[in-house]
């Protein structure tokens, strides 16, 4: 069977044969078989071509997912799979992008960890976590996050503690350190290092009777007597009074529980 054209267009080639029959492929298979010089093919030939022109559709497809960003090699290969991409080129795309230098675990932990530690809050348990999820290998992840300088964790718990005393006014400084705390580890942040940060910072009482007069205003008007001061006592523990503001303050307004 005899090739009547060859036309590129765009980043790919169609091969137009005698029966016109027009097969859409890629520079490797032109390179591969020699198709600009040898204008003959037979069916096992053309079996071969359109076999590995299935097998560089999902290498570009792979190819693409990597030049949006680095991928993870476990990453590429959930990727193949969903495509339902045959084992055999899935193991061939895997081992042609590693050649290259395109799937590499070991840079992929390291270029994660910068972007993240750099670009965002996220702390390094958060960073660990995320790259244990894509299987990379133990030694690599820790390679990684034994990179991370910890001056730039301290500037990142040290903001955040500051953005969160200035615009949380309204908390005693027990309960503002346990949401700061909770929100530092919930991002992945460890809490020796949080409560390491958090003493060096001064959190200041609110207006503490004032808050607690709404608490009492509220509950007055559901409860009275023993059941008021029993609710009222849980209620101003629960939001992180101490014992003894508690007991001063019930203390001075006795006459009116």
């Amino acid at each position: 069977m005899k090739i009547e054209k060859i036309q590129k267009t765009g980043s790919k080639y169609k091969i137009t044969l005698e029966n016109k029959e027009v097969i859409t492929t890629y520079d490797e298979v032109i390179i591969k078989y020699g198709l600009l010089f040898h204008k003959d093919i037979d069916l096992k030939l053309l079996d071969n071509i359109n076999n590995d022109t299935n097998y560089y559709k999902s290498y570009n497809k792979a190819l693409d997912m990597i030049n949006k960003r680095l991928r993870s090699e476990y990453e590429i290969r959930q990727f193949l799979k969903k495509n339902e991409i045959s084992e055999e080129d899935t193991e061939n795309i895997i081992k042609d992008l590693k050649k290259i230098g395109l799937i590499d675990d070991k840079m992929y932990a390291k270029a994660y960890t910068n972007d993240k530690i750099n670009l965002t809050i996220d702390g390094p348990y958060k960073i660990k976590k995320h790259l244990e999820e894509n299987k990379i290998a133990k030694e690599y992840i820790e390679e990684a996050i034994n990179s991370i300088d910890i001056k730039i964790i301290n500037s990142h718990i040290d903001k955040i503690i500051s953005k969160k005393i200035n615009s949380n006014t309204k908390y005693t400084p027990y309960m503002l350190k346990q949401k700061i705390i909770n929100y530092l580890i919930s991002i992945g942040y460890s809490k020796k290092d949080i409560i390491d940060r958090l003493e060096t910072f001064e959190i200041k009482s609110p207006n503490t009777e004032k808050e607690m007069d709404k608490i009492y205003n509220k509950l007055k008007n559901k409860f009275e007597g023993d059941t008021l001061y029993l609710k009222l006592k849980t209620k101003l523990y629960s939001k992180g009074y101490t014992k003894e503001e508690i007991e001063n303050y019930i203390n001075k307004n006795s006459s009116l529980i």
